[in-house]
């Protein structure tokens, strides 16, 4: 490309359409020069890590190496020219060619300079987002992992209880249970699925709890008919109706409600599910479940600061799992 220029500048500036083959290899040797030099050049670059550099420690060294780099093509020319007879030392060495002379290559160096830490740095900026994503779906990932073997593990806590009590509600909920893990196993191979998909879901897993609880379990739902137009983490709703079952109704005697109500506002979905109970944190450490802390990862994870997730026990003695995300289009 250099060389090219070096041509096409060199056939204006004396308004000819021929030149010579002396001038062609000169020209040619320039180029392999400025070629040389830049490999060079970028190799130090990458191998020193400049492009992780500072602006105001960066410059100073690129000037420095631009100017360098211009002196040593001038100096290189040198001995080419004497050889191809075009050498001149009076012109040469006068002060002002000289000085031309550096500042032309200087100036073809910091361009291709600046060209080049550009590239590199969109080319890191790409990396590091490719890099980002990877770390986010591998944690998605695992997080998802963790929620098949729990949810599984309290299912067939369910069903062991009515195989002797109830062997025919047993066999009932053996086919919610597969009808459930069928349904799971299919969005599980989404990042998202839909919220319609989602409240089937809960509401098989809610009909097999009920089963186990009878009339202890009363459920309701108010689902705002746009719901079904946004995407939501697998298994993170009944994940957290589960949790209320759990640790809320399942301690009452008298047993409660789950009520599960959404809200479409604007670009945001609003999930509140509440349950009978109260919100005590586990251990001395105050640390909430792996339901809820896997909720908080996954919701950061994929929806960054747009999402929001609270709960809290309110005065009625209900607990109130607040969960709001943003409308995701699909492409």
């Amino acid at each position: 490309m250099f060389l090219v220029a070096q041509i096409v500048t060199s056939v204006l500036a004396s308004a000819q359409a021929e030149i010579s083959g002396r001038r062609l290899a000169f020209l040619t040797f320039e180029a392999l020069c400025c070629f040389g030099l830049t490999h060079g050049y970028r190799f130090l670059v990458n191998y020193r890590r400049w492009l992780n550099f500072s602006l105001a420690r960066l410059i100073p060294l690129v000037s420095v190496t631009v100017t360098l780099m211009g002196v040593l093509v001038y100096l290189a020319r040198i001995p080419v020219s004497m050889l191809l007879g075009f050498f001149n030392a009076s012109q040469v060495w006068s002060a002002g060619t000289l000085i031309t002379g550096v500042l032309f290559y200087t100036i073809i160096f910091f361009i291709w300079s600046v060209l080049y830490f550009i590239y590199g740095y969109f080319e890191n900026y790409n990396k590091s987002l490719k890099l980002e994503a990877s770390v986010k779906e591998i944690e998605l990932s695992n997080l998802k992992s963790q929620l098949n073997p729990h949810f599984i593990f309290n299912a067939l806590n369910s069903i062991r209880a009515l195989v002797d009590e109830n062997p025919d509600k047993a066999k009932q909920a053996i086919n919610q249970l597969s009808s459930i893990l069928r349904n799971s196993l299919v969005t599980q191979k989404r990042g998202l699925t839909s919220f319609e998909d989602e409240l089937k879901l809960v509401k098989d897993y809610l009909g097999l709890e009920s089963i186990r609880f009878e009339e202890r379990l009363k459920t309701e739902f108010d689902i705002d008919p746009e719901s079904r137009d946004f995407l939501v983490p697998p298994l993170m709703i009944q994940t957290l109706v589960e949790n209320g079952i759990k640790h809320g109704i399942s301690k009452l005697t008298q047993g409660g409600v789950i009520q599960l109500q959404t809200k479409v506002e604007g670009e945001y979905l609003k999930i509140h599910i509440r349950n009978s109970g109260k919100f005590v944190l586990n251990g001395r450490h105050q640390r909430e479940g792996l339901g809820l802390e896997n909720t908080r990862q996954r919701l950061r994870l994929i929806y960054g600061h747009e999402a929001s997730f609270r709960i809290v026990t309110e005065k009625d003695n209900f607990v109130l799992t607040e969960i709001i995300i943003p409308h995701l289009y699909t492409t």
